[in-house]
């Protein structure tokens, strides 16, 4: 049965998890950082699913792996970040852990699925 609808995707449903995850991972940052990284993290994490579904939305094949590419790197900005507020003291380590684990679900699955439609 084919997918109708991204909402049916497993990994669109991981990212979205991701970013729910983000979103309260970064309360606890320093106000200062309300226009800083917490706006950076949050704005990748939210790109993630954002382009899985607007990629899912087009026409062709080769739209939707463009647009899985932009998820997984906007995935890697979310690895990036999550490392550098560690290092901040903003994030504990399990924390850390988490969020990165879940990036690389997103991003086994995103390269998955990009392998898939390129063959």
């Amino acid at each position: 049965m084919p997918v109708r609808n991204y909402s049916e995707l497993i990994f669109w449903q991981k990212a979205v998890d991701l970013v729910v995850e983000v979103y309260r991972a970064v309360r606890n940052f320093p106000r200062e950082e309300v226009y800083g990284l917490t706006s950076q993290l949050k704005r990748a994490a939210v790109s993630i699913p954002s382009n899985i579904a607007e990629g899912q939305g087009r026409r062709t094949s080769k739209d939707f792996i463009h647009f899985l590419f932009v998820a997984n790197g906007s995935s890697r900005e979310v690895e990036t970040q999550t490392v550098i507020a560690r290092r901040l003291g903003y994030l504990n380590e399990e924390v850390e852990r988490q969020l990165l684990s879940r990036c690389a679900e997103v991003g086994k699955i995103l390269y998955g699925l990009i392998n898939s439609l390129e063959s």
